[in-house]
């Protein structure tokens, strides 16, 4: 029986028709590199024979008696591939705006729970200048995929190759778990409930003994920034499930250069970019804070973790983005020292400890808990948590084939939430760093002025680099 984790469970819990917490990504393929020239019927079979050998594909979510604890992963023995893969066009003229506003339209909606939760949409009849004619936009709830695992599913759709073989997982590895007999699923989550108790008792003492370092460390300025310390800015407000969408692309070679001049780290410079795009975004808009703003940045726990259970392996700390700095390498140094002392007083949290908590989550209270903090509009009457998600993925070094063809782009897409309306996921691609947009519309209407500060933001970099 394969229970979701607390973590999982907690992404269906917290889901509202404003708050959608699905993960998408957008991939634009070079369809003159499949071998006889793109189609959609050979992509459909590539597709169906790949899905037939993934589970993660085909399972859905099968509920416990009366949700005393959580759902359970079973086959769905009706799949149909035509409820999750869609063929459409982007509308005239078929550029980039275009095809970005069709994704945040998709990104809006959310999935059926009746059925495995992602869908796949092939766009076609796009016009760009680059090699680019065909477009996968691809969405997986967050209950099912972290990035790390949102990655990896994309990875056994592609190939290092255009006629790369599909993955052949073994035998045992190829079906779910079939549907639970309803007293036997009772049983066992009558059994998960009464553990409950002794599970906290155990859990409190080292959330006891953590908190009062945690706490006084970050008052110190010796970690990550408080919470709820955040400046207000026009990215924080009550959201509805109304997206936009944007997206740019830099070479890894130039992010390395300035890497190497400025003696940090690649994802030091990265948050660099980020927040001069941002300080040029909010100051073009009067909204430019006096302080830093904080950034939420998750982080895989894959390798930390004790637990194997669940797909959601991932912690979060936050993080000063030092966009009150005018001067461009101050930026980057100052970035530098405060991801140093972020990632220790982060490291210092058990890697598990979000999952262990995260087993209590129950469907009735935070259901009415978000809908409750929504309605109020309550992420407007206190100080925000923090101004933003962003978040690094890894990605392929070497070039990709989705199904056939070469991957020229990918732009993943992350949630945003009640409080902090933009999401911005970076992912490096064969030799590119691909950054994916995603806002709240009422909050953010048009994020290509940030997306196009990027580029701009690498420049103000390069100029202000030692030695480039």
């Amino acid at each position: 029986m394969q229970r979701l984790s607390g973590l999982d469970a907690s992404f269906l819990y917290l889901e509202t028709s404003a708050q959608v917490l699905h993960v998408c990504g957008l991939a634009t393929l070079d369809g003159s590199s499949v071998p006889g020239g793109y189609s959609f019927r050979a992509f459909e079979e590539r597709l169906r024979e790949r899905v037939a050998l993934i589970p993660a594909f085909r399972r859905k979510l099968h509920n416990s008696p009366w949700n005393l604890t959580h759902p359970v992963w079973v086959e769905d023995t009706e799949f149909d591939l035509d409820h999750h893969l869609h063929r459409i066009a982007v509308p005239a003229p078929g550029d980039r705006h275009e095809l970005a506003a069709l994704c945040a339209h998709l990104a809006g909606q959310p999935l059926d729970r009746s059925r495995p939760l992602w869908e796949m949409y092939v766009i076609e009849d796009i016009r760009t200048e680059d090699e680019a004619t065909v477009a996968i936009f691809i969405k997986m709830h967050h209950a099912s995929v972290d990035g790390v695992g949102g990655a990896n599913l994309i990875a056994y759709l592609a190939g290092v190759s255009p006629d790369a073989p599909p993955p052949d997982p073994g035998e045992d590895a190829r079906r779910n778990p079939a549907e639970p007999d309803r007293f036997a699923l009772l049983r066992t989550s009558a059994a998960s409930l009464a553990k409950r108790p002794a599970q906290a008792v155990k859990l409190l003492p080292e959330l006891a003994a953590m908190a009062p370092r945690w706490i006084g460390r970050a008052l110190r300025g010796k970690g990550m920034p408080v919470p709820f310390t955040a400046p207000r800015t026009l990215l924080n407000g009550t959201i509805t499930g109304h997206r936009s969408v944007a997206y740019a692309q830099l070479d890894l070679a130039e992010v390395k250069d300035l890497k190497n001049a400025f003696g940090v780290t690649v994802n030091d410079v990265v948050l660099a970019i980020v927040s001069g795009a941002l300080r040029r975004f909010l100051d073009d808009r009067d909204d430019l804070p006096a302080d830093p703003l904080v950034a939420t940045v998750p982080v895989s726990v894959h390798g930390r973790s004790e637990r194997e259970h669940g797909s959601n392996k991932v912690s979060a700390f936050f993080a000063s983005l030092p966009t009150h700095l005018a001067d461009p390498a101050a930026r980057v140094f100052a970035l530098a020292e405060n991801n140093r002392l972020s990632k220790d007083h982060h490291h210092s949290i058990d890697a598990d400890m979000l999952q262990d908590w995260a087993q209590f989550a129950g469907p009735a209270v935070f259901g009415l808990a978000i809908r409750a903090y929504s309605a109020l509009r309550l992420a407007e009457r206190h100080p925000p948590a923090h101004n933003l998600v962003v978040s690094n993925v890894p990605g392929p070094p070497m070039p990709l084939y989705l199904l056939g063809a070469r991957v020229t782009g990918l732009y993943p897409l992350g949630p945003v939430f009640h409080g902090a309306g933009l999401n911005i996921t970076v992912l490096s691609n064969a030799g590119k760093i691909d950054f994916g947009l995603l806002g709240a519309r009422e909050l953010v209407p048009d994020l290509w002025p940030l997306a196009e500060g990027i580029g701009a933001a690498l420049k103000e970099l390069k100029a202000a680099a030692p030695g480039l």
